[in-house]
């Protein structure tokens, strides 16, 4: 595989990072919303209470917004990956497509399916008829969630393939293991419910604001009192996958969480930092500059507990994964970085004399070097790496996102429990007019946190397109920087332009309030 120039995959990376991070402000909402609307269609249908008709309707015109504006960001995103990185899709393309086209096949159709009926049956077909469709509509997108998060939690932990020299490409030996993957299942519950908070944060906001405007209270009232439940459940449950997570991460990508963590050196009884502020001044891992600016407040082996469940486990730091030498958690003993890129140069090379071999004809010398490539394939992506500084992910990108979003959870959490007490106490909360301003202002954290989880994820993994296997210089398409900035231009003009009008369309639909509703 040719490497290609360093512009060229920072502009390649920043247009992908770029659409992604405008479609993840889209699909959260979609996500949340749908539950929060299908809850108020079920207590239409068990109470009849036309009110709570009213008040669903109000949040399906929302979701039907922001649905509509999420699919084209979306689309736009997986196109990306014939266009800029068809190394990578021809390299694994017969693994990652799987999700993707199950997603296309089974997830979309359904969703196309029942929302017609959902937004145009609503004097077509029964109550419970209706309320099937809009269940069945979210879950559609729930679903489509799902193999979306498969597709990504697999370029996280590679797992169900064999690569095949022949093709130059890996291809799938076991879909069950895509597909349940440890890291799948904690990735997708953890994400869903980032969407299912901000649902929540969502519904409260504009909830808060009717009861500041002294208007249709009790479509607010309707509103809060399941924006306040959903989002509280959601939040608990965010904490308990977020901890799942964190022992994915500590498993099988430790560099990350090192990065996360500004962990340097590594040991066992590792605390868990607090609050603390990175050292700009640490430029490389192997300098005696402190990684911090003053002493960490942290909590006394955290990291390790958090990490393995033992207040005593070794975590390895950064220093250590490059310097290599500790035990493992399968026991064996980590390798160093300088002898995973020669072991991955001996599999390029392999791969490079295999296929010589098989062309002149020389199937015993092909099949020694097939061994050879095999041995050492999984460290073939270490190959295309020249130093180890490239293994470490920015510590700034990465730390402040996972902390800012450990934070905001907190935050949910006693936010929706103050809000329960009032609303469930039927204390006076009209007239705390600076509770209801809070909940108006969390809408964009809810927001900020659920990006900052996609910047851990995605740059808490690089260099790797593929973890350990497919490193960003060997994935992208052999394009000119030149065509890719203006592509970058026009989606970021594109896609600001849709989000301008999906704010200002969302607004309206807010101000003019729910149909018929006092």
């Amino acid at each position: 595989m040719e490497l290609l120039s360093t512009s060229l995959i920072d502009w390649s990376r920043a247009q992908f990072a770029m659409t992604a991070m405008y479609h993840w402000l889209f699909v959260p909402l979609t996500l949340g919303l749908g539950i929060v609307m299908a809850i108020m269609e079920t207590m239409y249908v068990r109470t009849g209470d036309e009110q709570w008709k009213k008040t669903a309707k109000f949040w399906m015109n929302i979701f039907g917004i922001n649905f509509a504006i999420g699919i084209a960001t979306g689309l736009i995103m997986e196109f990306q990956f014939g266009t800029n990185w068809s190394n990578y899709s021809w390299f694994v393309g017969d693994i990652f497509g799987a999700p993707l086209a199950i997603e296309a096949t089974v997830a979309f159709f359904m969703e196309a399916t029942f929302i017609s009926i959902m937004f145009f049956g609503w004097k077509r077909v029964g109550k419970k008829a209706h309320l099937a469709a809009t269940w069945l509509t979210i879950a559609g997108a729930t679903i489509s969630a799902l193999w979306i998060l498969i597709a990504n939690a697999w370029m996280q932990y590679p797992v169900g393939m064999e690569f095949n020299p022949d093709t130059t490409r890996n291809e799938m030996i076991n879909f069950w293991d895509v597909a349940l993957s440890p890291m799948a299942i904690n990735k997708f519950t953890h994400t869903v419910l980032s969407g299912w908070v901000l649902g929540g944060v969502f519904v409260v906001g504009v909830a808060a604001w009717y009861l500041l405007k002294k208007r249709n209270h009790a479509f607010a009232i309707q509103s809060l009192k399941v924006g306040v439940a959903f989002g509280l459940v959601a939040s608990i449950l965010i904490a308990w996958t977020g901890h799942g997570s964190a022992q994915q991460v500590a498993d099988k990508q430790p560099m990350k969480l090192a990065v996360m963590e500004g962990l340097y050196e590594g040991g066992e009884g590792v605390d868990l930092i607090a609050f603390a502020i990175p050292n700009p001044a640490k430029e490389s891992y192997n300098d005696d500059v402190d990684p911090f600016l003053f002493p960490p407040i942290s909590i006394p082996k955290g990291l390790s507990w958090l990490s393995f469940g033992e207040l005593d486990a070794y975590v390895p730091g950064i220093k250590d994964i490059i310097d290599g030498g500790y035990k493992e958690p399968d026991g064996s003993i980590a390798l160093s970085f300088a002898q995973k890129q020669a072991n991955g140069k001996i599999a390029i090379q392999a791969l490079a004399d295999y296929k010589k071999a098989k062309k002149d004809g020389n199937e015993t010398a092909a099949a020694e070097y097939k061994k050879t490539l095999m041995d050492n394939y999984a460290y073939f992506g270490y190959g295309y790496l020249e130093t180890p500084d490239q293994l470490i992910p920015s510590i700034g990108l990465v730390y402040w996102p996972f902390h800012i979003m450990v934070y905001l959870g907190g935050y949910f959490i006693l936010l929706f429990l103050v809000l329960a007490f009032f609303v469930y106490k039927k204390k006076d909360l009209e007239n705390k007019k600076w509770l209801l301003w809070v909940c108006i202002w969390t809408i964009p954290l809810a927001y900020i946190a659920g990006q900052a989880g996609w910047m851990v994820a995605e740059i808490g993994r690089q260099p790797w397109a593929i973890q350990d296997v497919l490193p960003l210089q060997a994935a992208v398409s052999a394009l000119s920087a030149k065509s890719v900035i203006i592509t970058f231009c026009l989606f970021l003009a594109l896609f600001t332009a849709l989000l301008i009008a999906e704010i200002r369309i969302m607004l309206n639909q807010i101000k003019k309030g729910p149909e018929d509703s006092h």
